[in-house]
């Protein structure tokens, strides 16, 4: 991925799915990361809590905040997985399940 190349994720425009054009140039800028993170969004995979966004992963639930994401790419590799591309799509084209709760009462609520 070029740094000087811009995002096309500021391309996408707000309650408005990704064109096949973009997806395309999205999944091309960002290769397997891309594809995983469309593969999360057309899935409503995507969770939006009160104070965070959660990502619904092949092997658990993942808190995405800001840039962060609890997952293991994420943690030792850096930079934006495949978690915060399919929280950043989901947030502007609004293809989320919404909650009116706050996630980290779910979190103590089920005692992790």
């Amino acid at each position: 991925m070029d740094q000087h190349t811009p995002d096309p994720i500021h391309s996408l425009t707000v309650g408005e799915p990704a064109p096949p054009y973009l997806r395309d140039e999205i999944c091309g800028h960002y290769q397997g990361r891309g594809k995983k993170a469309f593969a999360i969004v057309d899935n409503l995979r995507v969770k939006k809590y009160l104070d965070f966004f959660v990502v619904v992963g092949n092997e658990r639930e993942y808190i995405v905040f800001d840039g962060f994401c609890t997952c293991s790419d994420f943690l030792h590799r850096g930079g934006r997985c495949g978690h915060i591309l399919a929280m950043q799509i989901a947030r502007v084209t609004q293809e989320f399940e919404s909650y009116d709760l706050w996630f980290y009462e779910t979190i103590i609520e089920e005692g992790i």
